[in-house]
């Protein structure tokens, strides 16, 4: 036997393979309610530096035997970071879970989160973290559809982007995104912090929206599959999704305003869930926005 075959089974018999090796290391704890009744699952990864959560609000009521879509609210913030609120808190404030009939998962990140995967460093893979510890993880142990149309995500500012990007990168994975106030032209790594975790512009190219926008638009193109709504920082940019995606022919709701606050209580939130719960209408009728 060569050499190098006895090394990479002598590896195998120690690490065990690559594609298991992350999954098998993963822990996650049955939950705990926090301060505010909203239970919270402890994750241990070697995607993410430290404990990491999961954080899952259900209707109050669950149907015995019913499957309910899921909405990721994706966080701006790393860890428990609450400068611009709180997400997942502000649907239960408006009590979005049960009159939206939906399971809304807030997982955390322990880096600034913009839902990539570092070049280099194993510890900043938010993109594997999601698709590999939160997404199986949820659709183990809670009722939620496992499938694309269930698998819905939502997202402000950079998680704004992510979502997006997210959906882009898996159309067969995801259902619909949508987005408020967000940087979606960003062009290059560099500003609100994306460069730490692009780290090369050539792994930012990977994830920029515009060119995937572009380089996809076929497995996206019906659907509504994008929600694009509202601003506070970033009208520019959503002028210029918006337009993009009408050149490209991608179907989507689109909402120029009312112009708000940049933070989850800002009043954005109820409408962002509404549209991505409702289903598209028939291909012949007309869509807002497409």
């Amino acid at each position: 036997m060569p050499p190098a075959a006895r090394s990479l089974i002598l590896a195998i018999l120690i690490y065990g393979t690559p594609s298991l090796r992350g999954e098998s290391a993963t822990t996650v704890s049955d939950a705990r309610p926090d301060e505010n009744g909203i239970p919270v699952h402890e994750v241990r990864s070697p995607f993410q530096a430290g404990v990491t959560k999961i954080r899952v609000l259900t209707p109050d009521r669950l149907e015995a035997g019913k499957r309910y879509p899921v909405i990721y609210v994706l966080p701006v913030e790393a860890l428990d970071e609450r400068r611009y609120g709180d997400g997942l808190l502000e649907v239960k404030k408006k009590c979005l879970h049960n009159t939206a009939g939906a399971i809304f998962v807030a997982p955390t990140f322990s880096h600034l989160p913009w839902y990539a995967d570092h070049p280099t460093v194993p510890t900043i893979r938010q993109e594997s973290c999601l698709l590999k510890v939160v997404l199986p993880y949820v659709e183990s142990h809670y009722p939620a559809i496992a499938e694309p149309h269930g698998r819905l995500l939502l997202g402000f500012s950079k998680s704004g982007w992510g979502a997006y990007s997210l959906l882009l990168r898996h159309p067969n994975q995801f259902g619909r995104a949508a987005a408020w106030d967000a940087p979606l032209m960003l062009d290059q790594p560099g500003k609100y912090g994306s460069g730490e975790i692009f780290g090369t512009a050539e792994n930012f190219d990977k994830y920029q929206v515009t060119a995937l926008l572009a380089r996809h638009a076929d497995a996206v193109r019906t659907g509504r599959r994008f929600v694009l709504l509202g601003y506070g920082n970033f009208r520019h940019d959503h002028r210029a999704a918006h337009e993009l995606m009408q050149k490209l022919g991608i179907e989507h709701d689109y909402r120029d305003g009312p112009r708000r606050k940049h933070e989850w209580s800002s009043g954005w939130l109820p409408d962002a869930v509404e549209l991505l719960l409702q289903l598209p209408t028939a291909a012949h009728e007309p869509r807002p926005g497409s």
